[in-house]
């Protein structure tokens, strides 16, 4: 098949389009720069911006199936920023298929849309979590409202569907754990709270392996069509734990200073106000919804996605822990 990728340059992206390829698809990604590691693939890019509706219209004529992963992610940010590329791209996204007569799209949303301050999530799914309120950033604020509009487009002509990994990691990660590695070393991490609140996350080839899934049984009528889904590698841990373990992968000094959950939102109070007004350049060290996010229980049940389209994790976090040690002292040096 002919299949769009929007972000195929980021982490995960680069590891749906690998994944395409060596499933025999014709891949096209869309995305803002230019990745040679695309270009080793066999990928072809266009370059252009989720926010031009002409330029996603130009990139999805002629396929047969979008992944739509491309969003504006992190913690600090203007929300218009955040709702030209995560609202108004997912339109775009939207409408294009749409034009083109597209009959899949599927959907990397994030368990964020769910947040609700410090209220713990212990096995939960998607029928039994219900979506956020007052959602403090922008990124989780604009995935929440993008997710709801692709599962409402769902019908007889296009078929959705949206998944929602928890915390991806390892090998290629040029994101999460580069930053882990260098406030660890620089002694500026810390645990917020005790760092014994369970969290779920997802090695990279699981997260890819659940589009893929999800693709191979999305349809009109399917389970899936028209449905969210939580994913991980269903083996919650304790933040501490984990969060050391990827240290330790990368060579760096665990973490073992805390900081009370309290004196962590009154810093992010702070630097939410400070940032702005001093037009300070970069994302602050703290925010409230960070400091929320790093302090609460987070884990799901897998049984949904296993039971509508079959994922079941193939990496465990000991065999993905291991490979992210052996790329990192091999190629990691690119990402610090």
């Amino acid at each position: 098949m002919k299949v769009l990728v929007t972000g195929g340059g980021g982490f995960l992206g680069q590891a749906l389009c690998r994944g395409l390829v060596e499933r025999g698809h014709a891949v096209t990604s869309f995305n803002r720069g230019d990745y040679p590691a695309l270009d080793a693939l066999g990928v072809r890019q266009l370059r252009g911006d989720l926010g031009e509706a002409d330029a996603v219209l130009a990139a999805a004529r002629g396929v047969d199936a979008v992944f739509h992963n491309a969003a504006k992610a992190g913690a600090w940010g203007s929300h218009a920023s955040y709702h030209r590329a995560n609202v108004a791209g997912t339109a775009h996204v939207i409408a294009a298929c749409r034009a083109h007569g597209v009959g899949r799209l599927v959907y990397t949303s994030t368990p964020s849309v769910t947040h609700r301050a410090t209220h713990p999530v212990e096995g939960g799914t998607a029928d039994t979590v219900p979506y956020g309120e007052d959602l403090k950033a922008p990124y989780a604020a604009t995935k929440a409202v993008a997710e709801r509009e692709v599962l409402a487009a769902n019908a007889a002509d296009l078929a959705t569907v949206a998944l929602r990994p928890r915390l991806i990691w390892g090998p290629g990660d040029n994101q999460l754990l580069p930053r882990l590695v260098e406030r660890a070393r620089a002694g500026r991490l810390r645990f917020v709270g005790g760092g014994d609140n369970r969290i779920d996350t997802t090695y990279v080839d699981n997260a890819a392996q659940a589009h893929f899934d999800a693709f191979e049984h999305l349809a009109p009528g399917a389970a899936c069509a028209g449905r969210a889904y939580f994913i991980s590698n269903g083996e919650p841990m304790p933040v501490r734990e984990i969060v050391n373990a990827l240290l330790r992968a990368a060579g760096a000094p665990e973490v073992t200073g805390t900081v009370p959950f309290r004196v962590a939102y009154a810093v992010g109070a702070i630097c939410e106000g400070v940032w702005p007004l001093l037009r300070l350049r970069g994302e602050p060290p703290m925010t409230r919804f960070l400091a929320e996010q790093l302090a609460t229980t987070h884990w799901y049940d897998m049984t949904p996605a296993t039971r509508d389209f079959g994922y079941v994790p193939r990496v465990s976090v000991h065999e993905g822990l291991t490979r992210l040690k052996e790329w990192w002292a091999r190629d990691g040096a690119i990402t610090r």
